[in-house]
């Protein structure tokens, strides 16, 4: 008996166990208000709704057994049923009380899950827009018919569940006979079952009268676009009356059956029910075929345009596009003045050659620092002022902590001792490094990180990379980090949950599956847990009724990092807006599991960026923020979780002004704008201007391009702006169609407006583009040069930017290999008209496009490497101890370089070393003249000589 209680007492811990650390966490987040509100409404909806259940079917079950036949009524069958009516009799109470408690927790149980659909649904606030069928709010088919749904469906249930349990109730007590001859059911066990069937038919009737709304937001296929959604012509002139009609005659089947209570006959409501089931074949059914056959298929586009008009008029305002503006643009300069395009060129864009796709590999040779260091496979753009107070465009990505580069995997150096990553490092976009050349040109660099950054808390508890929990403000100390030897810390942030009481460690226990936490010796006073630590599962967790964008980036403000997060409010129930998959759509050539919304594979029809997030990279501090004052879909949630989001006023002016368009968002909304950028239903119908998105050319992998951020100027603007921008081909063809840039600078008074140029002339798409430049001849020769050196040839983004009627293309090509593992910029190619070019620099590829001589201004002068000049090498006793000096300190630093795996530190040591041996050599006096006394200068040489060997050696 003692045994069995505690077993039920740990099972009960269990179960508890994770409600309770759940409560725990949002309370250290400060957001315990979405906790209660959801465990609320889950709470009081499986309660109702499974209680109704319970009743509906215990009700029926009593019921049957209070109108059974007496036992010398029955029939030699039911006699034969003795045996069952005696065992269950003993326990029938108990038998209708487990039935009962079965079918409620079941019924509470789904629904629960539809907390989102309630709160929707009493909180919902109006659009101010109409639906052009109905004249309904929009907010009735987003927020109302939902639950309106959910209530038909559980009505469904109760209605046909009951009708089993009391049909099998009557059946088990005489109210039934199957097989006896004469009358095959009781008088009573008529009426009760007929009038279970008129609920059922009575719902029936109010299926066809919601069916009718339901038609705005029905799915189809369609001729004139995938996902179509709403009504057309057969569902306007012939589903919307079949669906009033068999209203009608549900109805009428309904009071039929009721009917039986006075009749006690089954003639006339199963005459009724024949004809409601024959009448939906033939309304319901074959009417709208003999439609849509002989009146639209003849003259299908005419018939169906003005349906197709309201489905233009929707999807574009479901989606926010309905105000981009569209320009024809030649895709041809007239301008033959290269001067003038060379001018031009450097005011059109600030062309950025670092692409964030490609360069994370040399972050991490050059910035790693330590092999438990990570950096993500692609980095962010972001701008930041320089040390002449402009705004750049900048490449940033943080130094997160890698647990697979420990030097020792256990659970204690896991969770207790690396805790947290150190630092962001930032590199110019426009411009390359000299050490090495074609290298990142770091604005922010080292351990700790110094540069052109202000001031900032460098360490990073919180970030993409960061899944697994620790355990940190104990007695056990964390590594800081290790420069000029090991560095530790405690940590001082009120974030996580404290692990100083045995009841939350106990509980955290179990909740991890990690029994160490019950009785480790490093968890004591002040140890808190931390967990739940990248963005975007932070930002769910705290709203789960947004969806999150799939990249989060980092930006320096106020002196912390914060990580931005864009957050969208989305519905599938915006009538006439055709559907898309955000899984899909958002999916590109770069696409992985921490850079897309692949859990979002439900459809979508509306979508806003109407919250902006951050999140405390060191705190873990979640901030959410209003974006879309407009959004009648956040204005609800608002009201459903009163003071989770502040007001867009709170947003800091240092935050704003990193805050920029999303990618996820402008992805939609390209993949939309294929189709609906035309807005003639005829057209349209046709699809004869229809685009696509190009597949990336530059990528091995299949995907469509990506967007790019750069800071540019469209035809008509006066200055740069920071863009979003994409190309798109005409569908099956290579050429360019059209290209899309949004302004993406939050601070921007034009901030979100999209604007696209429709390419009238035939003008090579970016395919075409790499495919010319892959054939080049210098290319060619480039590309065999490179072979006998164990490197690759990488290609960067493929930039497309507007120029004077035509359009400029720059791509960026790097190597990589051979002495050096990651990518260095080498040879940047443009393209303009029907010329291309293959050179050094950006600016000397502008200069070669346009034809122009002139000195590259676009890249910053490479510095000459030590020891290489014109003049001779200093000679001496005195220049060889230098020598010797250098040699000595270069192979020291190549040593203590190779044990900590740091390849780019020991290059640079080898480069130094040999360095210094050339020097060395130099400055050795020649045999027999006077300086060739000093016999220590000579030993001096060999011993240079030596280590430069031994170098050599180990760095094979």
């Amino acid at each position: 008996m003692t045994l069995g209680v505690l077993a039920v007492l740990a099972m009960a811990f269990v179960m508890f166990a994770g409600f309770w650390t759940d409560w725990l966490w949002y309370r250290s987040v400060a957001y315990s208000s979405v906790f209660t509100t959801t465990l609320w409404t889950k709470i009081g909806l499986f309660l109702v709704f499974g209680l109704l259940m319970a009743v509906a079917v215990g009700v029926n079950i009593w019921l049957a057994h209070r109108l059974r036949p007496p036992l010398s009524a029955m029939s030699l069958e039911q006699q034969s049923l003795d045996r069952y009516r005696m065992s269950v009799a003993p326990y029938k109470k108990w038998v209708l009380l487990a039935i009962t408690a079965l079918v409620g927790l079941i019924a509470g149980a789904s629904a629960s899950g539809q907390w989102r659909t309630w709160l929707m649904y009493i909180n919902g606030v109006p659009f101010g827009q109409k639906d052009p069928q109905f004249k309904l709010d929009v907010a009735f088919y987003a927020f109302d018919l939902p639950w309106y749904r959910f209530l038909l469906g559980f009505g469904f249930a109760a209605a046909v569940l009951s009708l089993i349990a009391a049909a099998l109730t009557h059946y088990l007590y005489g109210g039934l006979r199957v097989t006896s001859p004469g009358a095959r059911a009781t008088g009573a066990a008529t009426g009760h079952l007929s009038v279970l069937l008129g609920i059922f038919v009575s719902l029936k009737a109010v299926a066809y009268w919601l069916d009718r709304y339901g038609l705005a937001v029905k799915s189809s296929d369609f001729k004139a676009t995938d996902n179509w959604t709403g009504l057309r012509y057969v569902d306007a002139n012939a589903y919307l009356p079949a669906k009033t009609i068999l209203f009608c005659i549900a109805a009428i089947c309904a009071v039929l059956f009721f009917a039986t209570l006075w009749r006690r006959t089954w003639q006339l409501p199963v005459i009724g029910f024949g004809l409601m089931v024959l009448s939906a074949i033939l309304i319901g059914g074959l009417y709208p075929a003999i439609v849509q056959k002989f009146q639209v298929q003849p003259n299908e586009q005419a018939k169906e345009a003005p349906f197709i008009r309201k489905n233009i008029d929707a999807t574009r305002d479901a989606y926010d596009i309905d105000d981009a503006q569209v320009d024809d643009y030649s895709g041809k300069s007239t301008t033959t003045d290269g001067a003038k395009l060379r001018a031009d060129a450097d005011a059109a864009a600030s062309y950025r050659v670092m692409d964030p796709n490609v360069v994370s590999p040399a972050f991490q040779q050059l910035q790693q620092k330590r092999n438990y260091y990570q950096f993500p496979k692609t980095l962010d753009v972001d701008r930041y002022k320089g040390k002449d107070g402009k705004e750049q465009d900048t490449v940033i990505g943080l130094r997160e902590l890698n647990l697979e580069g420990l030097p020792k995997r256990n659970w204690i150096n896991d969770h207790f001792t690396y805790t947290h990553g150190y630092g962001a490092i930032a590199a110019r976009g426009t411009t390359t490094g000299t050490n090495p050349t074609g290298s990142p040109d770091f604005t922010e660099s080292g351990l700790p990180t110094t540069g052109e950054l202000p001031k900032y808390e460098q360490r990073i508890y919180y970030g993409e990379k960061t899944e697994q929990y620790s355990i940190v403000g104990g007695p056990q100390k964390e590594l800081d980090y290790e420069e000029d030897g090991e560095k530790t810390t405690s940590y001082k942030g009120n974030s996580g949950v404290s692990l100083s009481n045995a009841f939350n460690r106990a509980a955290y226990a179990v909740s991890f599956s990690e029994p160490q936490i019950l009785y480790s010796g490093a968890i004591g006073e002040g140890s808190r847990v931390l967990y739940n630590r990248t963005p975007k599962e932070r930002v769910e967790a705290v709203a789960p009724w947004l969806t999150i964008d799939g990249d989060a980036y980092p930006a320096v403000v106020n002196g912390r990092i914060q990580w931005v997060v864009d957050a969208y409010t989305t519905t599938n129930g915006y009538p006439y807006a055709s559907r898309t998959t955000l899984g899909d759509t958002t999916a590109d050539s770069l696409t992985t599991n921490q850079r897309a919304v692949v859990a979002q594979q439900n459809q979508v029809n509306y979508i806003r960026n109407s919250v902006k997030a951050t999140v405390d990279a060191y705190d873990g501090k979640v901030k959410l923020y209003e974006w879309d004052t407009e959004d009648p879909v956040l204005k609800t949630w608002r009201k459903a979780f009163p003071g989770t989001v502040k007001a867009k006023g709170d947003i800091p002016q240092e935050l704003m002004d990193h805050l920029r368009y999303p990618q996820d968002l402008f992805k939609v909304q390209r993949e939309l704008l294929t189709r609906y950028h035309v807005e003639d239903p005829a057209q349209f119908y046709s699809g004869s201007d229809a685009w696509q998105v190009p597949d990336d050319p530059t990528n091995k992998e299949p995907g469509a391009v990506p967007p790019y951020y750069l800071s540019m100027r469209m035809p008509g603007q006066d200055e740069q702006k920071f863009s979003l921008t994409t190309t798109f081909t005409p569908k099956g063809r290579p050429d360019l169609g059209a290209f899309m840039a949004v302004d993406a600078d939050a601070a921007s008074d034009d901030y979100g407006t999209i604007r696209l140029l429709r390419v009238t002339t035939t003008v090579k798409g970016p395919g075409q583009v790499q495919s010319e430049l892959n054939g080049n001849d210098d290319v060619a020769e480039f590309v065999r040069n490179l072979k006998g050196t164990d490197s690759d040839i990488e290609y960067g983004n493929l930039l497309t930017v507007p120029l004077d009627g035509g359009f400029l293309y720059i791509e960026p090509v790097y190597t990589r290999g051979g002495t050096q593992n990651y990518p260095l910029l080498r040879k940047v190619a443009a393209s303009y008209g029907s010329k291309i070019v293959f050179e050094n620099s950006l600016g000397e590829a502008l200069n070669a496009v346009f034809g122009v001589e002139g000195s590259d201004t676009t890249t910053p002068p490479e510095t000459e490497p030590p020891g290489d000049t014109t003049e001779p090498p200093a000679t001496g006793e005195a220049a060889l101890k230098r020598a010797i000096a250098d040699a000595q300190k270069a192979y020291t630093e190549g040593e203590a370089a190779l044990k900590e795996n740091d390849w780019a530190g020991y290059g640079k040591a080898q480069e130094e070393l040999q360095d210094a041996l050339k020097r060395a050599a130099a400055a050795q006096p020649k045999p027999g003249s006077a300086a060739d006394a000093p016999d220590k200068a000579a030993d001096g040489a060999d011993a240079a000589d030596k280590a430069g060997e031994k170098g050599d050696d180990q760095g094979s």
